[in-house]
């Protein structure tokens, strides 16, 4: 059965796309840790991500930096911290969440709740930023 990622990126079930290429898509995560907090996937499902090959790996990071620099130019912050758990989701994905302080990365803390309006706005704030 395909993740949820998988659903994601065939269009299954829809949300705030930042931005795809043949290999990646990024959107925002819907149960955001701050504002801005994005999930980088790779397109092919794969449960853990160092069984990706050695040059998805590399792409996959190179992708994420690209979002991340976007993510840190729309979003005031401090860092954009990156962060793979891998346990709730069975497909690799990196988590880019906008940082002030070291608490602002704790998964275990209340989520930040977001409007779809408020999301829909900031993917494409973080999006008119990528370049």
């Amino acid at each position: 059965m395909a993740s949820i990622f998988t659903k994601i990126i065939k269009g299954e079930i829809p949300c705030y796309k930042i931005a795809e290429n043949e290999q990646f898509f990024a959107f925002l995560d819907i149960n955001p840790v701050q504002k801005g907090h994005c999930l980088v996937i790779p397109k092919k499902e794969v449960d853990y991500i160092f069984d990706l090959t050695e040059q998805e790996y590399i792409d996959l990071q190179l992708f994420a930096r690209q979002i991340a620099l976007a993510l840190q130019a729309a979003i005031p912050c401090k860092k954009v911290a990156t962060t793979v758990v891998g346990l709730e989701v069975p497909h690799v994905h990196i988590h880019l969440v906008p940082l002030q302080t070291l608490p602002f990365i704790n998964f275990a803390a209340p989520r930040t709740a977001m409007s779809a309006q408020e999301l829909k706005d900031t993917a494409q704030l973080i999006a008119g930023h990528l370049i």
